[in-house]
């Protein structure tokens, strides 16, 4: 399904205007149903203008009684010759200018809940620079003494979805890594305890005494340290 106008606002306006349920507003706008709740709740996006989608051409009124009817029913955009936004699936995610002031409040977050998460991820999730987030590790950002972590799906910095993805990742990343620290160390330690094996079968017994002295050839009366004669 094409990507929702304004999917929070757009969210805003089917809570106040509709008898549509968490779960039929969050999967035609692309959010958490937990999201929706929060919207609801005004524990976010608060005091947002809700954003009409029959004016806009995204939904017909008969769409939405067809899903107010019956609650396991599924949204389904109106066909409109308006171009729709294509999802960005490369680079870093665009903040609202209004929400990047939360920014370094979102990254201390992370840092503290999930440091395995890398920078990267971290940049990506946030939509911010590797240097920030070094700052904000290292205690050196300048506005250091007003950061509070917070959680950035609650500050709508990034979704649920999104997060749980990125963190699902950076612990298989991390299991990997153990696993092959595992393989190296194994392979580092075995050839030590196989060389001093093979060096325990190749000696023969009686072949040389801890001195290096050959041992007697066969036969009677024979000196080792005679000189041959």
């Amino acid at each position: 399904m094409a990507q929702v106008l304004m999917p929070k606002a757009t969210a805003v306006w089917l809570i106040e205007h509709t008898g549509l349920t968490f779960d039929q507003i969050a999967d035609f706008c692309g959010l958490h149903p937990l999201e929706v709740q929060s919207i609801a709740d005004d524990e976010v996006v608060v005091g947002m203008v809700g954003f009409d989608p029959i004016t806009s051409g995204q939904l017909t009124r008969d769409e939405i009684a067809r899903c107010e009817a019956d609650p396991s029913a599924r949204l389904k955009m109106a066909e409109a010759n308006v171009p729709r936004p294509t999802t960005r699936t490369k680079g870093p995610r665009y903040t609202p200018v209004a929400k990047r002031q939360d920014r370094p409040d979102a990254i201390a977050w992370l840092l503290r809940n999930f440091p395995e998460l890398s920078d990267g991820q971290v940049s990506r999730l946030v939509g911010t620079t590797k240097p920030t987030i070094s700052a904000v590790r290292d205690r050196t950002h300048w506005n250091i003494g007003n950061i509070k972590p917070r959680d950035p799906v609650a500050l709508g910095i990034c979704s649920r979805e999104d997060l749980r993805a990125a963190i699902e990742k950076a612990r298989r990343a991390l299991e990997r890594a153990e696993k092959r620290r595992a393989r190296d160390t194994a392979k580092d330690e075995a050839p030590a305890g196989a060389t001093a094996d093979n060096a325990e079968d190749a000696a023969p017994a009686g072949t040389a005494d801890p001195f290096g002295v050959p041992a007697p050839e066969d036969g009677p009366g024979r000196d080792p340290f005679s000189s041959g004669g």
